[in-house]
């Protein structure tokens, strides 16, 4: 496992549309899996969209003290706290450089990752040169423009989960997202398979991985280090 290099592309995207409501990354679907990865003995790469600033949801963050532990060790980790303010662009990085590719989620994603070129080509290259490819939660949103080698949807005929239209819909934002990702996916031609809401579940196809909510992040992490050997 030693020195596998993982490049995480977090969300450019602070507002849900049209609504001006704030949105960006899930704090726990970055933190949990960073620090799995990194203690596993990985190197993590933080980039996004746009470079610089990803910002975190604020939703996602609660009074100093009161969030999962892996959220309080982010937020009083100064090294990580200046990569995500300084995240790579992900034009200026090349899929050669890595043996995988990882979106954590957040609703920033959803208008992002799906209409950014480089993050399209990055997936596209990712699948050309057989590396992981591990998203959890609204970070699947990342996967949708992408298509595969034979030129037809990455996901479709694949085993694949996301946050789910019931989910969206308990969450009262399903008329905010620009489309709902589960139906997006199936669209697509993705066999979809989910659980019931807010349950972790993940599931792994050949060399794609997709987590369902954030409760999930732990779940991805797994498999992924698993298909790292």
């Amino acid at each position: 496992m030693n020195h596998k290099r993982i490049l995480m592309v977090l969300t450019s995207n602070d507002r849900m549309g049209a609504t001006g409501k704030p949105t960006g990354l899930w704090a726990e679907e970055l933190a949990v899996p960073y620090y799995a990865l990194t203690g596993a003995g990985a190197q993590v790469t933080l980039a996004s969209p746009r470079g610089g600033r990803a910002p975190i949801d604020p939703g996602s963050l609660k009074e100093k003290g009161q969030n999962d532990p892996a959220v309080e060790r982010l937020l009083a980790d100064a090294a990580l706290m200046a990569q995500v303010e300084a995240t790579r662009p992900v034009a200026d990085v090349r899929m050669e450089d890595f043996d995988a590719v990882f979106f954590p989620g957040g609703h920033g994603t959803m208008w992002d990752l799906p209409t950014s070129d480089s993050v399209t080509r990055l997936v596209e290259a990712a699948a050309r040169q057989h590396k992981l490819i591990a998203a959890v939660c609204h970070g699947v949103a990342g996967l949708v423009s992408a298509k595969g080698p034979d030129g037809r949807p990455l996901v479709a005929g694949k085993r694949v989960n996301s946050f789910t239209d019931a989910e969206e819909a308990q969450a009262g934002l399903a008329d905010a997202v620009p489309f709902l990702l589960e139906s997006r996916l199936r669209e697509l031609g993705a066999h979809f398979e989910g659980a019931p809401n807010w349950q972790p579940f993940a599931l792994c196809d050949g060399r794609l991985i997709t987590g369902q909510n954030p409760q999930s992040s732990a779940a991805v992490a797994d498999l992924l280090l698993a298909a790292l050997g």
